[in-house]
């Protein structure tokens, strides 16, 4: 019993990780209609630039200050932020498919340079980190960092809440619905561009850097593609983009559906467990298919959260009244 509530708080950890970098491409691309297939870029330098700063000294890469995880969660923070400056202010003039072709080149880009640039980083040898938090509440280190990863998926969201019913939100939308109109408004799209895809990657580099403590290493190869950008795509995607909570209700559902295909396949024989992982992307995009199909605004959308405000704040008028 022991063993399936540690799988369970190991899971939601994972959930809350891949939670925070839902909402990171729902700022890019939910609110603002920025197609950046790059996420994974903006998640391992904040892993890296986290890692760097925390790790105890070591003589295989760069750093190892031993500073607290908060200075480590600002530098990833503060690093991806000026990485998506330099990035977009290259890129943003771009039309959305050639921003994504450009995305993924600088995704691509960053892949090689960490995996080659031993003295920074480790190169394929990776970086021990440390976990934290494990001498905490009887040194349960999975319950202590899943205390804590909600504490800040729920800061996260209030606070991208906030901004998103903002003037600053509303005016992200209206670059979305109709570039010409905003601009005629005397808005400028590009500035405001610029701030959507900067504050999304820095949301980003939080999640690299809270999934690189998770487990106490990071490497190259863990930040692959297809598990860093594909599935983070499906999670907005499946969960309702422009809606911070069909974000989290995005990554909760195809995390379950993920790892719990992982486990059936882990089941099958040897030789046939290392075919399946195709039959677990082929699943993943089926679940998709199907959502698209009943619910094309994703299970949470946009529309009906904006009905369920209206309705909520004609009762609070009525009551009023």
């Amino acid at each position: 019993m022991s063993g399936i509530i540690e799988y369970g708080m190991f899971t939601l950890c994972l959930i809350g990780i891949f939670g925070i970098l839902t909402l990171g491409l729902n700022i890019q691309w939910g609110l603002t209609g920025l197609f950046n297939i790059g996420v994974t870029a903006f998640a391992a330098v904040g892993a890296y630039t986290s890692g760097i700063l925390t790790a105890p000294p070591s003589d295989a890469h760069l750093g190892g200050f031993g500073m607290p995880l908060l200075v480590g969660i600002a530098g990833a923070i503060i690093v991806s932020g000026i990485l998506a400056l330099c990035v977009g202010l290259i890129t943003l003039n771009l039309r959305a498919d050639y921003l994504a072709i450009a995305s993924i080149g600088i995704a691509e880009i960053v892949r090689l340079f960490l995996k080659t640039e031993g003295w920074l980083t480790g190169g394929v040898r990776g970086m021990e980190i440390g976990r934290p938090f494990e001498g905490w509440l009887g040194g349960n280190f999975t319950l202590n960092y899943l205390i804590f990863t909600i504490l800040v998926v729920a800061v996260l969201y209030v606070l991208l809440e906030i901004a998103r019913r903002a003037p600053w939100g509303r005016v992200l939308r209206s670059i979305r619905e109709n570039e010409d109109s905003t601009m005629a408004a005397g808005k400028s799209v590009l500035a405001f561009r610029l701030q959507a895809f900067v504050l999304g990657s820095c949301v980003m580099g939080l999640g690299g850097a809270m999934y690189a403590h998770f487990f106490g290493f990071v490497s190259p190869e863990a930040f692959r593609p297809m598990i860093f950008t594909f599935l983070v795509w499906v999670m907005l995607i499946a969960g309702g983009s422009g809606n911070n909570k069909g974000a989290l209700v995005g990554a909760f559902v195809i995390w379950l559906i993920w790892s719990g295909s992982e486990f059936m396949t882990g089941m099958l024989p040897a030789d046939l467990s290392t075919r399946a992982g195709s039959v677990r992307i082929l699943l993943v995009g089926l679940l998709l298919e199907i959502i698209l199909v009943t619910r094309p605004e994703g299970l949470l959308s946009e529309a009906g959260e904006r009905k369920r405000q209206i309705a909520r704040e004609r009762r609070r008028a009525g009551e009023e009244g």
